[in-house]
């Protein structure tokens, strides 16, 4: 196996904020390819956020975000394990980027189970009427509207999606990489998005 230099290490670093140990790991694991290195260090992530999924987040903290001169503002609640992890700046950056995201796109629900029934009964109507008025066959209405509906939960929920400023992660991933980093669950628990005219 080549050895793994300590620049590669370095970079690896500077890109995904994970410990030099684990870094070096994931190199070497990948054969020094640093793509392949970042999606280890990813799954890893996973496997470290779903051990960690059914501890108790009681501490955290309300974070603010107010945008375009005042007429936006965000307020979400992030939960942790600890009273030192909520003062962490790790933790308490991932909560900013998390309300500024808020104030970019809005979301309607944490996840697909927080959106209200009456806005999922509307939006499987509506996909419905659109598929009948192109002619679809009755007996596919159901199916085409499933799809839309999936689609409009990947849009429209927090967890699933795409971060606003990386794009190749979802929040659920960037969550997840917070878990890792920091070492103890962390949950996003509620938000209120503000808008003038709204």
């Amino acid at each position: 196996m080549a050895a793994i230099s300590a620049q590669l290490v370095k970079e690896l670093r500077e890109k995904t904020g994970v410990g030099m140990m684990d870094c070096k790991k994931a190199l070497a694991e990948s054969g020094g390819d640093m793509e392949k290195a970042v999606e280890f260090l990813r799954k890893k992530g996973l496997a470290t956020a779903q051990k960690r999924a059914g501890r108790a987040t009681s501490e955290g903290i309300v974070q603010s975000y107010i945008h375009m001169g005042g007429k936006i503002g965000v307020l979400v609640e992030v939960n942790c394990e600890s009273d030192f992890v909520a003062k962490n700046e790790d933790f308490q950056g991932f909560a900013k980027n998390i309300a500024m995201h808020i104030a970019a796109t809005n979301p309607v629900g944490i996840a697909p189970e927080d959106v209200p029934a009456d806005v999922v009964a509307t939006e499987m109507e509506i996909y419905r009427g659109q598929a009948q008025e192109m002619g679809k066959p009755e007996k596919m209405l159901d199916k085409i509207a499933e799809g839309k509906m999936a689609k409009f939960f990947k849009d429209n929920c927090l967890l699933n999606q795409p971060y606003v400023r990386d794009p190749n992660l979802t929040i659920a991933d960037l969550l997840n990489e917070t878990i890792a980093k920091i070492g103890e669950n962390i949950s996003i628990r509620r938000f209120a998005r503000f808008q003038i005219g709204d």
